[in-house]
């Protein structure tokens, strides 16, 4: 096992109401200094909920994304306050944005993104069983939600709105769960 490089260092770089970036001054084990910068994610990261509303069927949501200003298709998603564990910030997200609630939750899998300039982890949850509730949420408009039957995979992989990494490392994962019966 290696052993991690000292941190000599830590500045921050630029702070918004969305980022902080900050930059490292490290000390590798052999004596290399180097500087890096990352950017720091929520500390509590946040959920990805796959809602299944049948055995077959899955619920996307289709909202604004703002780094490539278009609407995109994607599972739920948001973050984990501080009052929450990950299972109810992830039925609290259903609940806004799709209109449901989930008596069974379930972590699958936590993910990053990027982790070499990227301090931000997405826990993978499904949500089965579900039932409706909605909560108002922080969302600027109403968010259209889209069942999607599983059967139609290939056909959500070749949608030119549903590009969202996570979105599809978790549709992947949930076909394997359900695949190797362990949902």
């Amino acid at each position: 096992m290696r052993t991690k490089p000292r941190i000599l260092d830590i500045t921050s770089l630029a702070k918004t109401r969305c980022f902080h970036i900050e930059g490292l001054h490290l000390e590798f084990s052999n004596g290399v200094q180097a500087h890096y910068e990352r950017l720091k994610g929520a500390a509590r990261g946040v959920v990805q909920i796959v809602p299944m509303l049948d055995p077959h069927t899955i619920l996307l949501v289709r909202e604004y994304a703002a780094g490539f200003d278009r609407y995109e298709l994607s599972f739920p998603k948001g973050g984990i306050e501080d009052n929450e564990d990950m299972l109810s910030a992830a039925n609290r997200e259903i609940m806004e944005e799709t209109g449901y609630g989930a008596h069974t939750l379930r972590h699958l899998h936590s993910m990053t993104i990027a982790p070499g300039y990227l301090e931000h982890q997405t826990h993978l949850i499904l949500a089965t069983d579900l039932y409706p509730q909605t909560m108002k949420g922080d969302e600027p408009e109403e968010i259209e939600v889209v069942p999607w039957s599983l059967d139609k995979m290939d056909e959500l992989l070749a949608q030119d709105d549903f590009t969202e990494a996570r979105s599809i490392a978790a549709l992947f994962l949930v076909q394997q769960a359900l695949k190797n019966g362990t949902v």
